[in-house]
This record gives C-alpha cells, sequence and structure tokens, in this order.
C-alpha cells in the first residue's frame, strides 16, 4: 500500500533538522555524509527526503544513477538502531520504489547474506566503491610506495614554501571568495565543468561550489594553498563516522608541479586530526580519478550495491 506521505526535495535549509539522523552514522560510503547529499543536489540529480517516526528515508534519482527516470531509496537512517531488511522490504512496497542504492557492504555483513537474498537481489555498483587511507599513511608518506609522492613535495617545498612564496592557511570567510575565483579558473582551464561535456564531473564541480559558499553552515572544514598571493588549491573535509572523514573536495593548478601532492599531505594533516581513516569518494567511472585514488595505495574498498526486491508483485 502506498504511503500517504511525500517526500521533499531535500534543501540547505534541511541542514539543521536533519543533522541528527547523521551523527552516529554506521555506512563508511561517502554518499551518506548530509552536506554532500545538500552540495550535490540539483535538478540534474535529485535528493528527496522523508521522515517517518524514528526514520529519515531518503530517495534519489538522475545522473549519479545514470537512468534519469528511475528512483531509488538510500539505506534509511535511525539515530538509535539498524533497518532490518524485512523493515526494507516493507518500506520499498509501501513507497513503490523497488531498489535501494548505494547499499555499504558492511550492511549486507552485518544482517548476514542469507537474510538479504531471501528479499533482494544484490548487484555491485562497482563505479561507486570509495577508497580509504589510513590517516598516517598519507602523513607521513613513507615506505618506497610513496616514494614519488615525497619527491614530488621536496621540490614543491624547496621552490615555494622554503623562498616564501606558499603557504597554507585555513578555508574562511576571509579567503572563500578568492578560492572561489580560483574554481572557475580551473573548471574554465580543464573544460570539467560542464554537463555535455562529463556531466558526474560538472555535478561535483558544483558540490565543491557549494561547499565552499556555505562551508561554516555545513560545518566542513578546509585549507588553501597560496602562491604569490593567489590561492591555487583548497581541500574540504566533513565528518561521516567516528573514526573516517571524507576528503570531498581537492583543487589544484595542474601546472604547478607538486602542488597536488603537497596538499594531499597537507589535507591529511590539518583537517583529519583525530580519525584513523581518510574517505576519498568514489572514482564514479573516471578512468583519471581511479588512476590517482589508487596511486596513494589505498587500505582498503567500500563496496556499494544495489538492493532490489525479489518479488515485486503489487508494485
Amino acid at each position: 500500500m502506498m504511503s500517504s506521505k511525500s517526500f521533499k526535495l531535500l534543501s540547505l535549509a534541511d541542514f539543521p533538522r536533519l543533522k541528527p539522523f547523521f551523527e552516529s552514522l554506521r555506512f563508511p560510503l561517502a554518499i551518506y555524509s548530509l552536506p554532500s547529499l545538500i552540495a550535490w543536489n540539483s535538478e540534474a540529480n535529485p535528493t528527496y527526503y522523508l521522515l517517518e517516526e524514528d526514520l529519515l528515508l531518503l530517495k534519489m534519482g538522475g545522473m549519479l544513477l545514470r537512468e534519469p527516470e528511475r528512483d531509488c531509496l538510500l539505506l534509511p537512517l535511525s539515530p538509535a538502531r539498524d533497518v532490518t531488511p524485512p523493515e526494507l522490504e516493507d518500506i520499498a512496497r509501501r513507497h513503490c520504489i523497488p531498489t535501494l542504492c548505494f547499499v555499504p557492504e558492511n550492511y549486507v555483513d552485518h544482517f548476514g547474506a542469507s537474510t538479504v537474498f531471501d528479499r533482494f537481489s544484490l548487484t555491485e555498483q562497482p563505479d561507486y566503491s570509495d577508497y580509504v587511507y589510513r590517516t598516517t599513511d598519507l602523513v607521513e608518506l613513507r615506505g618506497n610506495r610513496y616514494r614519488s609522492k615525497r619527491n614530488h613535495i621536496s621540490k614543491f617545498r624547496k621552490m615555494y614554501v622554503e623562498t616564501g612564496r606558499a603557504a597554507v592557511e585555513a578555508l574562511s570567510a576571509a579567503n572563500i571568495p578568492d578560492a572561489l575565483i580560483f574554481l572557475e579558473r580551473w573548471c574554465a582551464e580543464n573544460n570539467r565543468c560542464h554537463p555535455e561535456e562529463n556531466p558526474n564531473l560538472a555535478l561535483e564541480s558544483q558540490a565543491s561550489r557549494i561547499l565552499l559558499e556555505y562551508l561554516e553552515f555545513l560545518e566542513a572544514q578546509g585549507i588553501a594553498v597560496r602562491i604569490d598571493g593567489e590561492i591555487l588549491a583548497f581541500g574540504i573535509a566533513t565528518t561521516l563516522t567516528g573514526s573516517m572523514k571524507i576528503l570531498n573536495v581537492e583543487k589544484a593548478d595542474a601546472h604547478v608541479r607538486g602542488l597536488y601532492q603537497f596538499l594531499d599531505q597537507e589535507c591529511a594533516r590539518h583537517l583529519f586530526g583525530g580519525v584513523e581513516f581518510i574517505n576519498k569518494e568514489s572514482d564514479m567511472g573516471v578512468p583519471g580519478l581511479a588512476s590517482s585514488k589508487k596511486s596513494y595505495d589505498p587500505v582498503k574498498l567500500i563496496r556499494s550495491y544495489e538492493m532490489s526486491l525479489r518479488n515485486r508483485a503489487g508494485i
């Protein structure tokens, strides 16, 4: 039976009201970050929500699903409890949405494959598996696996930091306008912010802009690298779980050798204190992003799945 309540389009103003549902989050996929959901929300990639008793239901559609006409549910969130597979089946049936997407592998492990498979078929979403790193690895960059990263950083430091040309500063209301100017230039130079060229990267650039403009409101943190008085790189992080934060945004001028590697280490050092893991999100199936994320030697991938009702009678 269809629920009489309607989903509402997620908006920036919903952040304070919905924040409690994310404070004890147990799902380590970056898409379950409330700031990310808000920042990525758009006409091309809408997210909707509905409050049902002690649950927050989230519904997505659009470009990330690569089937714009199809909706799917995310796992429901509750501040106090997990939602069982039988409950998921009931929710899917009541709202006539037979598929849940972005289901992290730890949900399946927690309830057991047999319990899940009784009601749902499972399909991996390989383009949306998240890359996870140990914070100390990216701060210290020890061993042969990071030799090239250390070399790039050393050359950057000698040319820019030790000569006083470069400095790291926290993102704040005072310098966010300069970071936005750099983002616009980065978009123009890389031709990566136009929906007709690359829809996913255009959405990612939109999300970067929103996270910059509403950094404090969304309780995000960031740093910027200024070279010769101009911001040429910045990174933004948000909290996901008690042991993990997300590096949501990382932009650097590709013409400055070693800047990206320097930014990455400084983000790990300044934005991830107190958490064991850094989640750098998925590669969205973009080969260049996949290569870059793999080069930092992730300690694990958080796999993402679709769960579809086996019995769709009545939907």
